[in-house]
Protein backbone atom coordinates (compact mmCIF):
# COMPACT_ATOMS: atom_id res chain seq x y z
CA UNK A 1 0.00 0.00 0.00
CA UNK A 2 1.31 3.26 -0.68
CA UNK A 3 2.03 6.10 1.43
CA UNK A 4 -0.03 9.20 1.25
CA UNK A 5 1.42 11.82 -0.86
CA UNK A 6 0.92 14.14 1.96
CA UNK A 7 2.55 12.42 4.11
CA UNK A 8 6.22 13.63 5.31
CA UNK A 9 8.44 11.79 2.39
CA UNK A 10 5.42 12.11 -0.25
CA UNK A 11 5.09 8.96 -0.74
CA UNK A 12 -0.32 1.53 1.01
CA UNK A 13 0.01 -2.48 4.76
CA UNK A 14 -1.04 -3.44 8.46
CA UNK A 15 1.02 -4.50 11.59
CA UNK A 16 -1.00 -5.15 14.82
CA UNK A 17 0.20 -2.35 18.00
CA UNK A 18 2.80 -5.35 19.42
CA UNK A 19 4.77 -5.09 16.10
CA UNK A 20 4.86 -1.39 15.53
CA UNK A 21 6.23 -1.10 18.86
CA UNK A 22 8.38 -3.51 19.17
CA UNK A 23 10.00 -1.81 15.77
CA UNK A 24 10.25 1.19 18.21
CA UNK A 25 12.23 -0.05 20.63
CA UNK A 26 9.11 -1.73 22.84
CA UNK A 27 7.79 1.51 24.12
CA UNK A 28 7.60 5.19 25.32
CA UNK A 29 10.02 7.28 26.56
CA UNK A 30 9.16 11.20 26.88
CA UNK A 31 6.28 12.64 25.30
CA UNK A 32 8.29 13.74 22.42
CA UNK A 33 9.91 10.36 21.67
CA UNK A 34 6.75 8.72 22.58
CA UNK A 35 5.43 5.86 20.16
CA UNK A 36 1.72 5.86 21.79
CA UNK A 37 -0.79 5.22 19.40
CA UNK A 38 -3.47 5.79 21.84
CA UNK A 39 -6.19 8.36 21.97
CA UNK A 40 -5.00 12.21 21.32
CA UNK A 41 -8.41 13.87 22.51
CA UNK A 42 -10.64 15.01 25.80
CA UNK A 43 -11.75 13.23 28.66
CA UNK A 44 -15.65 13.70 27.32
CA UNK A 45 -17.36 10.64 25.82
CA UNK A 46 -17.76 10.11 21.75
CA UNK A 47 -20.50 12.48 20.60
CA UNK A 48 -22.92 12.61 17.80
CA UNK A 49 -22.91 15.89 15.67
CA UNK A 50 -20.89 18.79 14.26
CA UNK A 51 -18.84 18.92 11.41
CA UNK A 52 -15.31 17.50 10.30
CA UNK A 53 -12.98 18.97 8.62
CA UNK A 54 -9.73 17.90 7.06
CA UNK A 55 -7.61 19.92 5.66
CA UNK A 56 -5.25 19.35 3.07
CA UNK A 57 -2.59 21.02 0.48
CA UNK A 58 -3.43 18.29 -2.65
CA UNK A 59 -5.68 19.51 -5.29
CA UNK A 60 -7.74 16.13 -4.94
CA UNK A 61 -7.95 12.38 -3.47
CA UNK A 62 -5.98 10.34 -5.78
CA UNK A 63 -8.52 7.96 -6.33
CA UNK A 64 -11.75 7.70 -4.86
CA UNK A 65 -12.85 4.83 -6.83
CA UNK A 66 -12.62 1.64 -4.83
CA UNK A 67 -11.05 -0.68 -7.21
CA UNK A 68 -8.41 2.36 -8.03
CA UNK A 69 -7.86 3.29 -3.88
CA UNK A 70 -4.17 2.16 -2.68
CA UNK A 71 -2.99 4.83 -0.78
CA UNK A 72 -3.21 4.68 3.21
CA UNK A 73 -4.71 7.25 3.93
CA UNK A 74 -7.16 7.33 1.02
CA UNK A 75 -7.94 3.69 2.18
CA UNK A 76 -8.51 4.82 5.77
CA UNK A 77 -10.46 7.85 4.62
CA UNK A 78 -12.96 5.97 2.03
CA UNK A 79 -13.00 2.57 3.51
CA UNK A 80 -13.94 4.54 7.19
CA UNK A 81 -16.38 6.64 5.88
CA UNK A 82 -17.96 5.65 2.13
CA UNK A 83 -16.92 2.23 1.23
CA UNK A 84 -17.17 -1.58 3.27
CA UNK A 85 -15.18 -4.54 2.01
CA UNK A 86 -15.83 -7.72 2.79
CA UNK A 87 -13.85 -7.46 5.97
CA UNK A 88 -11.53 -5.22 7.71
CA UNK A 89 -9.29 -3.82 10.11
CA UNK A 90 -10.19 -3.02 13.71
CA UNK A 91 -8.31 -0.37 16.26
CA UNK A 92 -5.80 -3.09 17.20
CA UNK A 93 -4.79 -4.63 13.55
CA UNK A 94 -6.96 -7.42 13.38
CA UNK A 95 -9.16 -8.61 10.65
CA UNK A 96 -12.61 -8.72 11.44
CA UNK A 97 -15.63 -9.60 9.47
CA UNK A 98 -17.41 -6.11 7.40
CA UNK A 99 -20.03 -6.57 4.87
CA UNK A 100 -19.29 -10.33 5.44
CA UNK A 101 -20.51 -12.12 8.88
CA UNK A 102 -17.22 -13.95 8.94
CA UNK A 103 -13.24 -13.10 8.60
CA UNK A 104 -13.81 -15.73 5.44
CA UNK A 105 -13.57 -19.94 5.41
CA UNK A 106 -11.15 -22.42 3.42
CA UNK A 107 -11.00 -25.70 3.85
CA UNK A 108 -8.13 -26.52 1.18
CA UNK A 109 -5.20 -25.11 3.12
CA UNK A 110 -6.51 -21.13 1.25
CA UNK A 111 -6.82 -21.97 -2.71
CA UNK A 112 -10.45 -21.32 -2.05
CA UNK A 113 -12.27 -19.00 0.18
CA UNK A 114 -16.16 -18.72 1.15
CA UNK A 115 -17.30 -15.10 2.45
CA UNK A 116 -21.34 -15.02 3.26
CA UNK A 117 -22.67 -11.38 3.33
CA UNK A 118 -24.54 -9.57 6.22
CA UNK A 119 -28.38 -8.61 6.26
CA UNK A 120 -29.27 -5.15 6.12
CA UNK A 121 -26.67 -4.06 3.76
CA UNK A 122 -27.35 -1.72 1.20
CA UNK A 123 -26.13 1.23 -1.03
CA UNK A 124 -26.90 4.88 -0.21
CA UNK A 125 -30.75 4.53 -2.57
CA UNK A 126 -31.09 1.66 0.12
CA UNK A 127 -31.18 -1.07 -3.00
CA UNK A 128 -29.49 -4.22 -1.18
CA UNK A 129 -26.28 -4.97 -1.90
CA UNK A 130 -25.99 -9.12 -3.41
CA UNK A 131 -22.70 -11.21 -4.34
CA UNK A 132 -22.91 -9.52 -7.79
CA UNK A 133 -22.64 -6.52 -6.58
CA UNK A 134 -19.18 -7.48 -4.54
CA UNK A 135 -18.36 -9.77 -7.73
CA UNK A 136 -18.81 -7.30 -10.22
CA UNK A 137 -17.00 -4.57 -7.82
CA UNK A 138 -13.89 -6.97 -7.80
CA UNK A 139 -13.96 -7.50 -11.52
CA UNK A 140 -13.02 -3.72 -12.55
CA UNK A 141 -9.70 -4.64 -11.27
CA UNK A 142 -8.99 -6.68 -14.51
CA UNK A 143 -9.42 -4.03 -16.81
CA UNK A 144 -6.25 -2.80 -16.06
CA UNK A 145 -6.71 0.03 -18.93
CA UNK A 146 -9.19 1.84 -17.41
CA UNK A 147 -9.27 0.79 -13.88
CA UNK A 148 -5.66 2.07 -12.86
CA UNK A 149 -3.44 2.41 -9.87
CA UNK A 150 -5.30 -0.07 -8.01
CA UNK A 151 -3.60 -3.20 -6.13
CA UNK A 152 -3.16 -6.42 -8.10
CA UNK A 153 -3.65 -9.03 -6.22
CA UNK A 154 -6.67 -10.26 -7.59
CA UNK A 155 -5.46 -10.16 -10.75
CA UNK A 156 -2.27 -12.34 -9.65
CA UNK A 157 -4.16 -14.60 -7.68
CA UNK A 158 -7.51 -15.59 -8.82
CA UNK A 159 -7.77 -18.50 -10.95
CA UNK A 160 -7.97 -16.76 -14.23
CA UNK A 161 -5.71 -16.59 -17.72
CA UNK A 162 -7.28 -14.47 -19.79
CA UNK A 163 -9.52 -12.06 -17.98
CA UNK A 164 -9.92 -8.24 -19.40
CA UNK A 165 -12.43 -6.84 -17.02
CA UNK A 166 -16.57 -6.25 -17.39
CA UNK A 167 -15.96 -3.85 -20.39
CA UNK A 168 -14.83 -6.11 -23.21
CA UNK A 169 -16.36 -9.32 -22.20
CA UNK A 170 -12.81 -11.22 -22.90
CA UNK A 171 -12.44 -14.29 -20.65
CA UNK A 172 -15.74 -13.56 -18.61
CA UNK A 173 -16.80 -17.41 -18.43
CA UNK A 174 -13.31 -18.04 -16.71
CA UNK A 175 -14.17 -15.08 -14.21
CA UNK A 176 -17.45 -16.43 -13.24
CA UNK A 177 -16.07 -19.98 -12.61
CA UNK A 178 -13.23 -18.50 -10.61
CA UNK A 179 -15.61 -16.41 -8.48
CA UNK A 180 -19.36 -17.61 -7.76
CA UNK A 181 -22.24 -16.52 -6.16
CA UNK A 182 -23.83 -19.42 -5.21
CA UNK A 183 -27.12 -17.02 -3.84
CA UNK A 184 -27.17 -13.83 -3.13
CA UNK A 185 -25.54 -13.74 0.27
CA UNK A 186 -23.01 -16.63 -0.77
CA UNK A 187 -19.83 -16.47 -2.80
CA UNK A 188 -16.92 -18.82 -3.44
CA UNK A 189 -13.56 -17.97 -4.76
CA UNK A 190 -11.01 -19.82 -5.95
CA UNK A 191 -7.09 -18.63 -6.35
CA UNK A 192 -4.47 -20.20 -8.84
CA UNK A 193 -2.30 -21.28 -5.49
CA UNK A 194 -2.94 -22.01 -1.87
CA UNK A 195 -2.70 -18.61 -0.07
CA UNK A 196 -3.60 -19.22 3.93
CA UNK A 197 -3.52 -15.16 4.42
CA UNK A 198 -5.17 -14.13 1.59
CA UNK A 199 -8.31 -13.02 3.41
CA UNK A 200 -5.77 -9.77 4.22
CA UNK A 201 -6.68 -8.58 0.31
CA UNK A 202 -10.40 -8.23 0.92
CA UNK A 203 -9.04 -5.40 3.68
CA UNK A 204 -8.81 -3.06 0.64
CA UNK A 205 -11.36 -1.10 -1.21
CA UNK A 206 -11.02 -4.00 -4.11
CA UNK A 207 -13.47 -5.78 -1.93
CA UNK A 208 -15.68 -2.92 -1.69
CA UNK A 209 -19.41 -4.01 -3.74
CA UNK A 210 -20.28 -1.33 -7.51
CA UNK A 211 -23.30 -1.59 -9.00
CA UNK A 212 -22.96 -2.31 -12.22
CA UNK A 213 -25.74 0.02 -13.62
CA UNK A 214 -24.00 3.04 -11.84
CA UNK A 215 -20.40 2.21 -13.16
CA UNK A 216 -18.53 5.01 -15.45
CA UNK A 217 -15.75 3.37 -15.97
CA UNK A 218 -12.56 5.84 -15.45
CA UNK A 219 -14.96 8.34 -14.21
CA UNK A 220 -16.43 6.84 -11.32
CA UNK A 221 -13.79 8.61 -9.38
CA UNK A 222 -15.86 11.32 -9.43
CA UNK A 223 -18.78 10.06 -8.14
CA UNK A 224 -18.68 6.64 -6.49
CA UNK A 225 -21.69 4.93 -5.03
CA UNK A 226 -21.43 4.67 -0.83
CA UNK A 227 -22.46 1.75 1.03
CA UNK A 228 -20.86 3.06 4.39
CA UNK A 229 -22.20 5.97 6.37
CA UNK A 230 -21.62 9.02 4.42
CA UNK A 231 -21.95 9.74 1.09
CA UNK A 232 -20.94 12.16 -1.45
CA UNK A 233 -23.01 15.67 -1.94
CA UNK A 234 -20.59 17.58 -3.74
CA UNK A 235 -16.64 17.06 -5.26
CA UNK A 236 -14.88 20.03 -6.79
CA UNK A 237 -11.45 19.23 -7.31
CA UNK A 238 -9.02 22.41 -5.78
CA UNK A 239 -11.53 23.73 -3.48
CA UNK A 240 -13.77 21.00 -1.77
CA UNK A 241 -15.62 17.55 -0.91
CA UNK A 242 -18.20 17.02 1.22
CA UNK A 243 -19.31 14.12 2.72
CA UNK A 244 -23.03 14.10 4.15
CA UNK A 245 -24.96 11.25 6.47
CA UNK A 246 -25.87 8.22 4.13
CA UNK A 247 -29.55 7.74 5.46
CA UNK A 248 -29.86 4.31 4.42
CA UNK A 249 -26.77 3.42 6.00
CA UNK A 250 -28.02 0.83 8.77
CA UNK A 251 -26.13 0.90 11.26
CA UNK A 252 -27.10 -2.80 12.98
CA UNK A 253 -25.66 -4.44 9.80
CA UNK A 254 -22.01 -2.13 10.08
CA UNK A 255 -20.06 -3.16 13.93
CA UNK A 256 -17.13 -1.05 12.96
CA UNK A 257 -18.08 1.82 11.90
CA UNK A 258 -19.55 5.20 14.13
CA UNK A 259 -20.20 7.81 11.99
CA UNK A 260 -20.50 10.51 14.37
CA UNK A 261 -20.05 13.87 12.84
CA UNK A 262 -23.32 14.48 10.51
CA UNK A 263 -21.08 15.56 7.44
CA UNK A 264 -16.90 15.58 6.79
CA UNK A 265 -15.33 19.24 4.61
CA UNK A 266 -12.20 18.21 3.05
CA UNK A 267 -10.33 21.26 2.22
CA UNK A 268 -8.06 21.47 -0.70
CA UNK A 269 -5.40 23.39 -2.01
CA UNK A 270 -3.90 24.94 1.58
CA UNK A 271 -0.59 25.55 2.15
CA UNK A 272 0.92 23.18 4.51
CA UNK A 273 2.47 25.77 6.85
CA UNK A 274 -0.98 27.63 7.39
CA UNK A 275 -2.62 24.54 8.09
CA UNK A 276 -0.01 23.52 11.28
CA UNK A 277 -0.58 27.38 12.29
CA UNK A 278 -4.47 26.24 12.18
CA UNK A 279 -4.34 23.42 14.02
CA UNK A 280 -1.95 24.69 16.55
CA UNK A 281 -4.57 28.17 17.08
CA UNK A 282 -7.27 25.37 16.76
CA UNK A 283 -9.66 28.38 17.11
CA UNK A 284 -13.49 27.88 15.74
CA UNK A 285 -14.33 25.02 12.77
CA UNK A 286 -10.36 24.47 13.22
CA UNK A 287 -10.79 23.08 16.41
CA UNK A 288 -12.85 20.15 14.65
CA UNK A 289 -9.67 19.65 11.79
CA UNK A 290 -7.82 17.24 11.04
CA UNK A 291 -4.59 16.50 8.63
CA UNK A 292 -2.10 14.40 6.80
CA UNK A 293 0.99 15.33 8.83
CA UNK A 294 2.87 18.03 10.47
CA UNK A 295 5.52 20.13 8.65
CA UNK A 296 9.32 19.08 10.53
CA UNK A 297 9.89 22.45 11.58
CA UNK A 298 7.17 22.82 13.85
CA UNK A 299 7.74 19.64 15.48
CA UNK A 300 10.45 21.12 18.38
CA UNK A 301 7.36 23.07 19.11
CA UNK A 302 4.49 21.60 19.52
CA UNK A 303 5.61 18.46 21.73
CA UNK A 304 7.66 21.05 24.06
CA UNK A 305 4.22 22.98 24.68
CA UNK A 306 2.24 21.07 27.24
CA UNK A 307 -1.08 21.53 26.00
CA UNK A 308 0.38 20.33 21.85
CA UNK A 309 2.10 17.25 23.09
CA UNK A 310 -1.16 16.35 25.02
CA UNK A 311 -2.87 15.74 21.74
CA UNK A 312 -0.40 15.17 19.20
CA UNK A 313 0.90 11.56 18.11
CA UNK A 314 4.30 10.91 17.46
CA UNK A 315 4.73 6.86 16.35
CA UNK A 316 6.48 4.73 14.04
CA UNK A 317 4.20 4.36 10.92
CA UNK A 318 3.70 1.03 8.40
CA UNK A 319 5.73 2.69 6.39
CA UNK A 320 9.30 2.29 4.44
CA UNK A 321 10.22 5.66 2.51
CA UNK A 322 12.67 5.41 -1.04
CA UNK A 323 13.61 6.15 -4.13
CA UNK A 324 12.94 4.16 -6.53
CA UNK A 325 15.34 3.71 -9.40
CA UNK A 326 13.67 3.27 -12.70
CA UNK A 327 15.90 0.40 -13.95
CA UNK A 328 14.54 0.81 -17.71
CA UNK A 329 16.01 4.36 -17.78
CA UNK A 330 18.84 3.68 -15.57
CA UNK A 331 20.15 0.19 -16.54
CA UNK A 332 23.41 0.76 -15.56
CA UNK A 333 23.88 -1.00 -12.09
CA UNK A 334 27.10 1.01 -11.52
CA UNK A 335 25.42 4.37 -12.01
CA UNK A 336 22.57 2.83 -9.40
CA UNK A 337 25.66 1.47 -7.29
CA UNK A 338 27.13 5.21 -6.77
CA UNK A 339 23.91 6.73 -6.22
CA UNK A 340 23.47 4.32 -3.59
CA UNK A 341 26.73 5.50 -1.94
CA UNK A 342 26.91 9.31 -2.63
CA UNK A 343 23.25 9.84 -0.86
CA UNK A 344 23.32 11.81 2.03
CA UNK A 345 21.01 10.24 4.32
CA UNK A 346 22.01 12.23 7.21
CA UNK A 347 20.57 15.29 5.59
CA UNK A 348 17.35 13.38 4.55
CA UNK A 349 16.85 12.28 8.64
CA UNK A 350 16.79 15.62 9.69
CA UNK A 351 15.04 17.73 6.65
CA UNK A 352 12.38 14.77 7.80
CA UNK A 353 12.40 15.83 11.71
CA UNK A 354 15.72 14.33 13.20
CA UNK A 355 14.46 12.21 15.92
CA UNK A 356 10.93 12.50 14.51
CA UNK A 357 11.75 11.01 11.32
CA UNK A 358 12.57 7.26 12.40
CA UNK A 359 15.13 5.39 11.37
CA UNK A 360 17.67 4.84 8.62
CA UNK A 361 15.99 2.09 6.06
CA UNK A 362 18.34 -0.64 5.13
CA UNK A 363 15.89 -1.96 1.89
CA UNK A 364 12.15 -2.33 1.62
CA UNK A 365 10.68 -5.06 4.30
CA UNK A 366 10.49 -3.39 7.96
CA UNK A 367 11.48 -4.86 11.10
CA UNK A 368 7.59 -4.99 12.44
CA UNK A 369 7.83 -7.96 9.93
CA UNK A 370 9.58 -10.15 11.86
CA UNK A 371 9.11 -13.20 9.99
CA UNK A 372 10.13 -11.32 6.90
CA UNK A 373 12.79 -8.96 7.84
CA UNK A 374 16.57 -9.86 7.68
CA UNK A 375 19.40 -7.46 7.78
CA UNK A 376 20.52 -6.34 4.42
CA UNK A 377 23.96 -6.99 3.82
CA UNK A 378 27.08 -5.60 1.53
CA UNK A 379 26.96 -2.27 2.42
CA UNK A 380 29.18 -1.68 5.34
CA UNK A 381 31.16 1.26 4.02
CA UNK A 382 27.98 3.51 3.76
CA UNK A 383 28.44 6.75 5.33
CA UNK A 384 25.63 9.11 6.96
CA UNK A 385 26.99 11.76 4.56
CA UNK A 386 27.41 9.95 1.85
CA UNK A 387 30.64 7.78 0.61
CA UNK A 388 32.13 10.15 -2.24
CA UNK A 389 35.19 7.24 -2.64
CA UNK A 390 33.15 4.57 -2.98
CA UNK A 391 30.57 6.71 -5.61
CA UNK A 392 33.60 7.47 -7.23
CA UNK A 393 34.81 4.03 -8.31
CA UNK A 394 31.40 3.22 -9.32
CA UNK A 395 31.66 6.17 -11.43
CA UNK A 396 34.73 5.51 -13.07
CA UNK A 397 33.31 2.03 -13.78
CA UNK A 398 30.54 2.95 -14.81
CA UNK A 399 32.59 5.12 -17.40
CA UNK A 400 33.55 2.43 -19.02
CA UNK A 401 31.04 -0.41 -18.87
CA UNK A 402 27.77 2.01 -19.85
CA UNK A 403 29.27 5.29 -20.78
CA UNK A 404 25.89 6.76 -22.35
CA UNK A 405 24.31 6.80 -19.18
CA UNK A 406 27.20 7.74 -17.36
CA UNK A 407 27.64 10.79 -19.81
CA UNK A 408 23.68 11.42 -19.55
CA UNK A 409 24.31 11.16 -15.59
CA UNK A 410 27.00 13.57 -15.59
CA UNK A 411 25.51 15.85 -18.20
CA UNK A 412 22.18 16.69 -18.86
CA UNK A 413 21.42 14.44 -15.58
CA UNK A 414 19.16 11.84 -13.37
CA UNK A 415 15.48 13.46 -13.05
CA UNK A 416 14.33 13.13 -9.49
CA UNK A 417 10.23 12.93 -9.45
CA UNK A 418 8.71 13.95 -6.00
CA UNK A 419 5.11 15.68 -4.72
CA UNK A 420 5.74 19.49 -4.80
CA UNK A 421 5.50 20.06 -0.98
CA UNK A 422 8.06 22.44 1.80
CA UNK A 423 9.67 19.67 3.21
CA UNK A 424 10.17 17.13 -0.33
CA UNK A 425 11.86 19.94 -1.70
CA UNK A 426 14.28 19.75 1.13
CA UNK A 427 14.43 16.39 0.05
CA UNK A 428 15.65 17.58 -3.08
CA UNK A 429 17.83 19.84 -2.59
CA UNK A 430 19.50 17.47 -0.53
CA UNK A 431 19.61 15.12 -3.20
CA UNK A 432 21.20 17.37 -5.67
CA UNK A 433 24.07 18.58 -3.03
CA UNK A 434 25.06 15.20 -2.14
CA UNK A 435 24.97 13.21 -5.52
CA UNK A 436 26.88 16.16 -6.99
CA UNK A 437 29.47 16.72 -4.70
CA UNK A 438 29.64 13.04 -3.76
CA UNK A 439 29.49 11.48 -7.35
CA UNK A 440 29.48 14.22 -9.74
CA UNK A 441 25.95 13.25 -10.85
CA UNK A 442 23.53 15.83 -11.71
CA UNK A 443 20.17 16.05 -10.52
CA UNK A 444 16.90 17.72 -12.28
CA UNK A 445 14.25 18.16 -9.80
CA UNK A 446 10.65 17.27 -10.92
CA UNK A 447 7.99 19.01 -8.35
CA UNK A 448 4.90 16.98 -9.08
CA UNK A 449 1.24 18.41 -7.79
CA UNK A 450 0.96 15.93 -4.97
CA UNK A 451 -3.17 15.07 -5.68
CA UNK A 452 -1.33 13.70 -8.99
CA UNK A 453 1.87 12.07 -7.93
CA UNK A 454 1.43 8.73 -8.54
CA UNK A 455 -1.21 8.72 -11.17
CA UNK A 456 2.48 10.45 -12.92
CA UNK A 457 5.22 7.69 -12.12
CA UNK A 458 3.00 4.96 -12.30
CA UNK A 459 2.69 5.90 -16.04
CA UNK A 460 5.82 4.39 -18.00
CA UNK A 461 5.66 7.24 -20.12
CA UNK A 462 5.94 10.13 -17.42
CA UNK A 463 7.87 8.46 -14.94
CA UNK A 464 11.47 10.13 -14.82
CA UNK A 465 14.33 8.30 -13.45
CA UNK A 466 14.33 8.48 -9.97
CA UNK A 467 10.63 8.24 -7.51
CA UNK A 468 10.00 9.37 -4.22
CA UNK A 469 8.07 6.62 -2.71
CA UNK A 470 6.87 4.57 0.58
CA UNK A 471 5.49 1.23 0.72
CA UNK A 472 3.44 -0.65 3.64
CA UNK A 473 2.47 -4.03 3.52
CA UNK A 474 -1.49 -4.50 2.87
CA UNK A 475 -1.34 -7.18 5.56
CA UNK A 476 1.47 -8.94 8.21
CA UNK A 477 3.07 -10.40 5.00
CA UNK A 478 5.94 -9.31 3.07
CA UNK A 479 3.94 -11.34 0.11
CA UNK A 480 2.44 -7.99 -0.13
CA UNK A 481 6.01 -5.97 -0.34
CA UNK A 482 8.12 -8.00 -2.06
CA UNK A 483 6.28 -8.76 -5.59
CA UNK A 484 4.49 -5.95 -4.96
CA UNK A 485 7.22 -3.43 -5.56
CA UNK A 486 9.70 -5.13 -8.24
CA UNK A 487 7.17 -7.63 -10.62
CA UNK A 488 4.90 -5.77 -13.07
CA UNK A 489 1.62 -7.72 -11.89
CA UNK A 490 2.76 -6.29 -8.50
CA UNK A 491 0.32 -2.87 -8.97
CA UNK A 492 3.92 -0.77 -7.79
CA UNK A 493 6.30 -1.87 -10.03
CA UNK A 494 8.31 2.04 -10.53
CA UNK A 495 11.83 0.18 -10.63
CA UNK A 496 10.60 -1.73 -13.90
CA UNK A 497 13.51 -4.49 -13.19
CA UNK A 498 12.12 -6.51 -16.08
CA UNK A 499 13.02 -4.34 -18.52
CA UNK A 500 16.17 -2.93 -17.02
CA UNK A 501 17.69 -5.90 -15.20
CA UNK A 502 16.42 -8.77 -17.09
CA UNK A 503 18.98 -11.03 -15.74
CA UNK A 504 18.75 -10.48 -12.34
CA UNK A 505 15.36 -10.31 -12.32
CA UNK A 506 15.03 -13.77 -13.66
CA UNK A 507 15.95 -14.96 -10.54
CA UNK A 508 14.11 -12.30 -8.92
CA UNK A 509 11.30 -13.92 -9.98
CA UNK A 510 11.87 -17.86 -9.24
CA UNK A 511 12.25 -16.31 -5.85
CA UNK A 512 8.39 -14.92 -5.63
CA UNK A 513 7.18 -17.79 -7.39
CA UNK A 514 8.83 -19.83 -4.56
CA UNK A 515 7.31 -17.62 -2.14
CA UNK A 516 4.05 -17.54 -3.25
CA UNK A 517 3.87 -21.18 -3.43
CA UNK A 518 5.27 -22.08 0.20
CA UNK A 519 3.04 -22.44 2.50
CA UNK A 520 5.30 -22.64 5.74
CA UNK A 521 5.13 -19.18 6.90
CA UNK A 522 8.71 -19.01 8.11
CA UNK A 523 10.08 -20.62 5.13
CA UNK A 524 8.23 -18.13 3.01
CA UNK A 525 9.42 -14.91 5.04
CA UNK A 526 13.35 -16.12 4.48
CA UNK A 527 11.93 -15.86 0.43
CA UNK A 528 10.74 -12.55 1.30
CA UNK A 529 14.35 -11.54 2.73
CA UNK A 530 16.08 -13.04 -0.22
CA UNK A 531 14.10 -11.31 -2.63
CA UNK A 532 14.64 -7.76 -0.66
CA UNK A 533 18.37 -8.99 -0.37
CA UNK A 534 18.46 -9.16 -4.17
CA UNK A 535 16.20 -5.93 -4.75
CA UNK A 536 19.16 -3.98 -2.58
CA UNK A 537 22.14 -5.53 -4.35
CA UNK A 538 20.76 -4.32 -7.61
CA UNK A 539 19.98 -1.29 -6.15
CA UNK A 540 16.19 -1.47 -7.87
CA UNK A 541 15.47 1.30 -4.87
CA UNK A 542 17.33 3.70 -2.61
CA UNK A 543 15.47 2.93 0.94
CA UNK A 544 16.20 6.16 3.25
CA UNK A 545 13.95 5.95 6.14
CA UNK A 546 11.78 3.66 8.48
CA UNK A 547 9.38 6.21 8.69
CA UNK A 548 7.22 7.69 12.34
CA UNK A 549 4.64 9.96 11.50
CA UNK A 550 3.26 12.69 13.68
CA UNK A 551 -0.25 14.19 13.80
CA UNK A 552 -1.94 16.78 15.58
CA UNK A 553 -5.69 17.02 15.71
CA UNK A 554 -7.78 19.59 16.63
CA UNK A 555 -8.26 20.49 20.11
CA UNK A 556 -11.93 19.36 19.92
CA UNK A 557 -11.18 16.07 17.90
CA UNK A 558 -11.99 12.96 20.02
CA UNK A 559 -10.98 8.93 19.44
CA UNK A 560 -7.69 10.48 17.48
CA UNK A 561 -6.21 7.23 17.65
CA UNK A 562 -3.44 5.82 15.20
CA UNK A 563 -4.78 3.34 12.77
CA UNK A 564 -1.83 1.09 12.20
CA UNK A 565 -3.65 -0.64 9.73
CA UNK A 566 -3.54 2.40 7.14
CA UNK A 567 -1.00 4.99 8.84
CA UNK A 568 -3.57 7.64 9.80
CA UNK A 569 -6.50 8.46 12.04
CA UNK A 570 -9.64 5.95 11.79
CA UNK A 571 -12.08 8.13 10.74
CA UNK A 572 -14.81 6.16 11.67
CA UNK A 573 -14.29 6.53 15.15
CA UNK A 574 -13.62 10.09 15.43
CA UNK A 575 -16.14 12.61 17.13
CA UNK A 576 -16.32 16.33 17.78
CA UNK A 577 -17.04 17.68 21.18
CA UNK A 578 -20.14 19.78 21.12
Amino acid sequence: MKTSTATKFAALLSTSVLLLAACSGGGATDSAESSDSGEAASAGGPQAGGTLYILTQAEQILHLDPQRNYTGADIAFAGGLMHRTLVTFDEAGNIVPDLATDIGRTDDGGQTWEFTLRDGITFEDGSPITCDDVKYGMSRSFAQDVITDGPAFLVAYLDVENYEGPYTGVGQDQYDDAFKCVDDKNMVIRLNTPVIDFNGAFTLTISTPVPAASDTGEFYDDRPVSSGPYKIESYEIGRELKLVRNDNWDPESDPIRNAYPDEIIMQFSLDPKIIDERLIASEGPDANAIAYSVQPENLDRIFADADLSERALNVFDPYVRYVAVNTASVPCVEIRKAVYYALDREAILTAAGGKYAGETADGVIKPNLPLDYRAVTGYDDLMPAGNAAVAGEWMDKAATTCPDVHARATGAGLSLDYASTPTNEKYAAAWVSSLGANAGITIIPNPIEPGQYYGVVLDPGSQGDLNFAGWGPDWPNASTVVPALFTPDGGFDLSRAIEGDPEAYAEFAGIVAAGKGEVDRNAQGSLWADGNQLAMDRVWVIPTLFGKTQLLPGSKVGNAYFWDAYGWYNPADLYLEQ
